[in-house]
């Protein structure tokens, strides 16, 4: 089984693929990414998951550098999975999408070495090393499908859309190393602000709060002795450890417990949920999704769509589908739905396929339609062709049709449009439609489409059929051309190091090379505390007596590091202790 390629994913997808430029990593790059494998393997072990534990042995991720995505997308292809590089942080729709068409996203970039211990942005070794290996248990698996299925169709907000812009620049910012503190607080202020504007939860909210304690943040097992399924955890090298720890509140898992606790990307959680198995994941989930609007349907649904100002499908019980950014809606004096509009492009379809003449070329503008049955209680799904003959609906021929609610179409029919041999679209020419005293459409309007459906059965949001109703410029993949690196000194201390640790032999010049490695630290560059972890590690393996091991463990134990980094620095010495 291969794995899937670009063509395959659907057009709304496209403008966030992006290509993994394997070449631009560098040496630095690699030694992060190697120094948390090493960490996961060794500390992981005890206090992750056996689904996690067992994939990182089977997922054929490397240890030693990046992996390459393509590589990653051939491996979850065994499961029926693929991988596909992402440029960053994307919208939350989106990435839920990748999800329930059984994709990984995966941003290419890596942390940084300042924000070794964990990054707010995504990055490959939150992706790569947290969410793959986890990915080939198939219980595991079957969560992270269904909870993706909610998310891409749960409905937003205008407001979160400004919040999650205002996070992206908090990722961005948080991980350029040319960015000062300053600015750093300012993107956290900006942050703050957006979501001060946003008002109630919406259920892309709650999917997200969801996502965030389950799969990204995720305890499993027994609440006194749990263990790690979350992504965000794995991934996080301090994290991983001060999250078991008593100060770190064990909640039971609860969808609702879970809802109502928000969460804060730049920050250590307080609290974390514990659920006891995936089976209970995927159950509770299901629960929810049945309160959704893609589930509900209804005015209370409709209502969801109108406050998002975004693209969303209201599918009727005929099966028709409409997608388009909701305008307005008329109610009865019961407040239930009579009529909605659209604006701007639209398009009808059917089983998530565009009908022919019906996409947005023809509803540029959008499109009204009423909804109910007949006076009379008549279903118009349900007619026969010769019972909509005897309602008067034949083609060329006029017809008056009124609602129970008093909505009225009148017009000669142009065309009747049968899905399954059931009507689910009839056209009007020279038609006017009208609401008590409103009038909906005139005749001068041209041709009006009437959709067919006693009821709006699910509203969720995106397109029925995003190949058609969406439109993407192709980008073109400039291949990479693969030459010297530009590598800075330290760089090309980092790729000596690796050279000699990879080598077919060590001799007496391996080690005379890496003295004076280490001797050009000391020189220059005082705080470099990744390179010498892998100088001691290169000294234990060959010499462990050297005169040199017991001042290197001095430096690096002794030196004014910051906390995270001596936390980092003694999980280090710890592994090269026990290796």
């Amino acid at each position: 089984m291969t794995g899937k390629g670009r063509k395959d994913f659907p057009a709304n997808l496209q403008p966030y693929i992006s290509k993994q430029y394997y070449q631009r990593y560098t040496p630095i790059d690699h030694a992060v990414w190697r120094f948390v494998m090493k960490q996961n393997h060794y500390f992981l072990k005890e206090i992750a998951h056996s689904a996690y534990v067992n994939g990182l042995k089977d997922s054929g991720i490397r240890t030693e550098s990046i992996p390459k995505v393509d590589d990653m997308n051939t491996s979850l292809a065994k499961v029926g999975w693929g991988a596909v590089t992402i440029d960053g942080l994307i919208p939350g729709a989106a990435f839920y999408s990748f999800l329930a068409n059984g994709i990984l996203p995966i941003a290419t970039e890596i942390r940084n070495i300042q924000n070794l211990a964990y990054t707010p942005a995504p990055d490959m070794i939150h992706e790569a090393a947290g969410h793959a290996p986890i990915l080939l248990d198939e219980s595991y698996r079957d969560f992270v499908k269904k909870i993706g299925e909610m998310g891409a169709k749960a409905l937003s907000s205008k407001e979160k859309l400004e919040v999650f812009k205002a996070v992206r620049h908090l990722t961005i910012v948080a991980e350029d190393p040319a960015s000062t503190p300053e600015q750093v607080k300012e993107a956290e202020i900006q942050v703050a602000d957006a979501r001060m504007k946003v008002k109630g939860l919406s259920e892309a909210d709650q999917v997200s709060r969801l996502f965030w304690w389950t799969v990204e943040y995720g305890l499993i097992g027994e609440l006194n002795n749990p263990r790690i399924y979350g992504a965000g955890l794995l991934s996080s090298v301090g994290e991983s450890q001060s999250c078991l720890k008593d100060d770190v509140r064990k909640i039971p898992f609860s969808v609702e417990e879970c809802i109502k606790t928000p969460y804060d990307v730049t920050k250590t959680q307080p609290q974390l949920f514990v659920c006891k198995t995936f089976g209970d994941l995927v159950e509770a989930v299901d629960q929810f999704a049945a309160t959704m609007a893609f589930r509900k349907g209804g005015t209370e649904s409709l209502d969801k769509a109108l406050q998002t100002d975004s693209v969303a499908t209201m599918v009727f019980s005929s099966g028709l589908q409409v997608t388009g950014t909701l305008a307005s809606i008329l109610k009865d004096e019961n407040g239930d739905a009579v009529y909605f509009r659209t604006k701007g492009p639209t398009a009808l379809s059917f089983d998530y396929k565009q009908l022919d003449g019906q996409g947005t070329e023809t509803h540029r503008k959008g499109f009204g339609t009423p909804i109910g049955s007949l006076e009379g209680n008549i279903v118009l799904e349900d007619c026969t062709a010769e019972q909509l003959q005897e309602l008067g609906i034949i083609k060329e021929k006029e017809a008056v049709l009124t609602f129970q609610s008093g909505a009225k179409v009148e017009g000669i029919i142009k065309n009747i449009i049968l899905s399954e041999n059931k009507p689910t679209l009839i056209s009007f020419k020279e038609c006017t439609v009208s609401y008590k005293d409103m009038i909906l459409f005139e005749k001068s309007w041209g041709t009006f489409d009437m959709a067919v459906g006693a009821k709006v059965i699910s509203v969720f949001a995106g397109a029925a059929d995003p190949n058609n109703y969406y439109e993407y410029e192709k980008i073109e993949e400039v291949e990479e051309i693969i030459g010297q690196k530009g590598w800075n000194e330290l760089e090309t201390l980092y790729e000596e190091i690796r050279s000699l640790r990879e080598g077919s032999e060590w001799n007496e010049q391996s080690l005379f090379h890496m003295n004076q490695v280490l001797a050009i630290l000391d020189e220059k560059y005082p705080k470099e505390w990744l390179l010498r972890l892998e100088i001691l590690e290169l000294y234990k393996l060959h010499h462990g007596s050297h005169s040199k091991v017991p001042l290197l463990i001095e430096r690096l134990e002794n030196t004014a590091w910051d906390s995270s980094v001596k936390q980092m620095i003694q999980r280090g010495l710890i592994l090269i202790h026990n290796s």
